[in-house]
């Protein structure tokens, strides 16, 4: 069931995807029909939010358990007494699934409307409250108080402080305005805080403002799966190449009980800050991270003694894990995809000298874990066949948890192969709605099954360096 329009994307890049998934391995091994009927399928997942929101308990901290009993206590008072579950995974022990009601299609709309841009929309969808850098225009006559609806300006065409916009813009739901329009706008008003309240949206998930910080992490289900299958272990040295904002490098601290060393990398200084601020947050002691750029982080020559920064020695890091940049394409929900072909391709040569670097800096023996959260063939398998031609030293590895499907056919790479991978690829269920009726009928196994797969976009290669030079 589709509320929204499939996703857009300019010419060049839809061309350039539909010969992904129209690739002629797949054809063989599909038919044309199902090849065709799933890659249709992905394109209306992409602008739909993922069906449960995904939490990470800091155990280093509190235990899952209490954690999730005082999360249940704080959805009852947002959603008024609604009865939603907190679930816990069989497989993923330290998270916590909380299923997103929607699409409701029986809310009234409203006279006064304000328009935001499409990061501030896509953050609504997920339970975000609209802040004011995200209003991009209002009703003319807007007071603090008013009941507004709340639309997405998904192609970026709306001028800010308009006064009415007859553009493509997607109904997010209704909330009430904390400010007016004046003071959204005025040259010296503010510039932060809440601007619209969210009392009725499309898709109903918990806000997590400023709820039990320092016990919780946002973050999608195959992002928590990634250091699971790092397996980092107490007293090792590990490393994260580009690490911002720090999601992973804290879960890899937190599975190794707080003992050894992190060493988190990533070139923007800003993005660094947040991951010093969320490793202090949540109470992490061997964390490291410094900005600096990953491509140039392996030492050619011995350094300083006692330098414990980038560059590094080669074959300094018990595990390493590269959540490469890449071209974002699985993130949900994303109604218009902006970036061009070039932006696309770009990504998969830098992604190649992270690469190099990381299996210089890996110890033989040590385990290496790629991924990326988009859907490409160039990013992900291609890669992986290209790394098994270039490094002999690396074999891939089965992954424990593996939860989602086995790699995408396209690249070349056997059925063995493919069978170690794991992509997780939201067409790989029906589209669905949600209501308090169609959740009461689910079993718990279904909802699980459901999480599974009914999430963003996502690939997972694991390798380890072989003993032999």
């Amino acid at each position: 069931m589709s509320f929204f329009p499939k996703i857009s994307f300019q010419c060049e890049v839809q061309e350039y995807l539909a010969k992904v998934f129209r690739n002629n391995e797949l054809i063989t091994a599909l038919g044309t029909q199902e090849v065709e009927s799933k890659y249709q399928s992905l394109l209306r997942h992409l602008s739909h939010p993922p069906a449960f929101t995904t939490v990470r308990v800091n155990t280093h901290l509190a235990s899952v358990k209490h954690v999730k009993k005082l999360l249940f206590e704080e959805i009852q008072k947002q959603f008024k007494g609604l009865c939603i579950p907190v679930l816990e995974h069989p497989k993923l022990q330290d998270i916590l699934l909380i299923p997103v009601i929607g699409p409701r299609q029986d809310l009234k709309k409203h006279a006064s409307e304000v328009i935001v841009g499409a990061h501030c929309g896509y953050a609504v969808l997920r339970g975000a409250h609209v802040y004011v850098p995200g209003i991009v225009s209002t009703s003319r006559f807007m007071k603090a108080g008013d009941l507004v609806s709340v639309y997405s300006d998904i192609e970026g065409k709306c001028k800010r402080g308009a006064k009415e916009f007859e553009g493509v813009k997607v109904f997010l739901g209704n909330g009430i305005s904390e400010l007016s329009r004046s003071e959204i706008f005025s040259s010296n008003g503010p510039l932060n805080g809440m601007g619209i309240r969210m009392i009725e949206p499309v898709y109903l998930s918990p806000s997590f403002d400023n709820v039990l910080p320092s016990h919780l992490f946002l973050q999608n289900l195959p992002s928590v799966v990634v250091s699971h299958i790092l397996n980092p272990q107490p007293g090792e040295r590990i490393l994260d190449m580009c690490a911002a904002p720090g999601g992973k490098t804290t879960h890899i601290a937190t599975l190794m009980h707080d003992q050894g060393e992190v060493i988190a990398m990533d070139k923007i200084a800003n993005k660094v800050r947040k991951i010093k601020q969320n490793a202090e947050l949540l109470q992490l002691n061997c964390i490291k991270a410094f900005c600096y750029d990953g491509t140039k982080a392996f030492l050619t020559e011995k350094g300083e003694d006692g330098q414990e920064g980038p560059p590094f020695l080669p074959e300094s890091f018990d595990r390493i894990l590269l959540d490469a940049p890449c071209s974002g394409m699985g993130q949900r929900p994303n109604m218009a995809y902006s970036s061009t072909l070039k932006e696309v391709t770009s990504y998969q040569p830098l992604q190649r000298k992270l690469f190099t670097v990381a299996v210089k800096l890996l110890k033989p023996g040590g385990v290496f874990v790629y991924s990326t959260c988009t859907i490409t063939l160039s990013e992900n398998e291609e890669q992986v066949a290209w790394a098994l031609k270039t490094f002999p030293c690396l074999q891939l590895q089965p992954q424990e948890p593996h939860i989602g499907g086995e790699g995408m056919r396209g690249a070349g790479l056997s059925l063995d192969q493919l069978k170690l991978l794991q992509r997780f690829d939201p067409s790989a269920v029906t589209l669905q709605g949600m209501d308090i009726n169609s959740l009461q009928d689910s079993t718990e196994d279904d909802l699980i099954s459901l999480a599974n797969k009914d999430c963003i976009g996502f690939f997972i290669a694991k390798f380890i360096k072989s003993n032999s030079k």
